[in-house]
This record gives C-alpha cells, structure tokens and sequence, in this order.
C-alpha cells in the first residue's frame, strides 16, 4: 500500500506575525489628557493602550511579574508560626 502524501509541503511552512491596526472613537478631550499624561510617563498613547491591551489579554512581563511578587511579599510580613510545608499535606485531598 503507498503512503498517502500530505497536500501541503509542511517543511517550508512559516508563521509569520502582523500587527494589527484598530481604530478607537474617543472624546478629544480625553486624547488630550492621556497625551499630557504619556507625555509626562515618557511614552506615547499608542504605547499605553498597547501595553493596556496585552495586560488585558493575559501576556504580562515576567521580570514585572517577579518585582511585583518580591514587594507584595516583603509587605506581607507573614507569620507562619514556626509551621512548614510538608510534601505529603500539601497534596493530600481533603
């Protein structure tokens, strides 16, 4: 028997990636204020607004990610009592 042949040669396929383009409809006023606000950041608002969205959409920095981490455990001040994990109760269902 003779082997079914794919239809698209897959060893040449490539992914490539766009960037979409999106149009917003916002008040002058407010393009005015987050202008100023960018501005005095040091970015743009097509800057915030991307950075906006891919937060929105789940991809975060994992260096921000790991700072955030590290300042909300040391304002935490947790007191385990002197309690440690044990493997076996970590994983024991309740």
């Amino acid at each position: 028997m003779a082997a079914i042949r794919p239809l698209v040669d897959t060893y040449f396929v490539r992914t490539y990636y766009v960037c979409m383009n999106l149009t917003l409809s916002v008040d002058d006023e407010i393009v005015v204020a987050a202008r100023q606000r960018a501005e005095a950041l040091g970015t743009s608002v097509n800057q915030l607004i991307r950075d906006y969205l891919e937060q929105l959409a789940g991809k975060s920095d994992p260096r921000a990610d790991a700072q955030e981490f590290e300042r909300l455990a040391r304002k935490a001040n947790g007191n385990s009592r002197g309690w440690k994990f044990n493997r076996e109760e970590i994983h024991e269902r309740r």
